[in-house]
């Protein structure tokens, strides 16, 4: 049996696969996990031993596919019990991702089909993150766009926002930026703040780094009628 703590490396680890075509440093799994590298490093040689993940010498690791699919499982959980937080008892999207991460790795089989089946097996969380189907099948990577490589006069729908950063979270669901919310994007300056319009027509200046993360789909720009 696997501690929670393993579980949150490989889910980790999941993660990053999916943004890099190589190997996963451990650098970048000790800032993730915000630990410090040897101590990162001392659980990538857990997980080595448990076969869990393949270890390529000064570039990084890789899930094998036993840590894949372990992964895969800790993620529906999460995405499953957001949903459920948000859906069923009145959470707001917001303030369930941490409430998750505590809840998904202590909870049954059983606990976990009775949970989807009062969703109707949803396919995507809150947030817009698509939730694994209970044959644990990988992920396919999400559709759309970043906001950040709009246009100006591009008019968008948001489809996902990254739910690692808590700050980040409480402030888009303070100004009214969620998965759904139709936005134009106003002004794109090279570097910066990128604003955008709500159909409330509320406008909304977005860090580059934050708009980074939202991804959208339906561009459609004035500018090109």
């Amino acid at each position: 049996m696997l501690s929670p703590e393993m579980e949150d490396y490989l889910k980790a680890i999941h993660e990053h696969q999916r943004e890099t075509t190589g190997p996963v440093s451990t650098s970048t799994i000790a800032e993730s996990m915000d630990v410090t590298p040897p101590t990162a490093t001392s659980m990538m040689e857990k997980l080595e031993e448990r076969g869990l993940v393949e270890r390529e010498k000064y570039k990084g690791v890789r899930l094998t596919d036993e840590g894949e699919t372990i992964a895969t499982e800790v993620i529906r959980h999460h995405r499953l019990l957001e949903t459920y937080l948000t859906d069923k008892l009145g959470f707001d999207w917001a303030a369930v991702h941490e409430e998750a991460d505590r809840l998904e790795h202590h909870i049954s089989e059983e606990f976990e089909r009775r949970v989807a089946a009062q969703l109707d097996d949803p396919d995507v969380d809150p947030h817009g993150d698509p939730i694994p189907s209970d044959a644990l099948e990988p992920l396919e990577e999400c559709s759309g766009t970043a906001l950040s490589e709009c246009g100006e006069g591009d008019t968008v729908e948001v489809t996902r926002v990254r739910d690692r950063d808590p700050d980040e979270l409480e402030y888009l669901s303070e100004v009214g930026i969620e998965p759904g919310t139709t936005l134009a994007v106003v002004d794109t300056p090279p570097i910066g703040l990128i604003e955008v319009e709500l159909e409330s027509e509320t406008r909304v200046s977005l860090p580059e780094h934050v708009a980074a993360t939202i991804r959208v789909t339906g561009a459609t720009s004035a500018t090109n009628d």
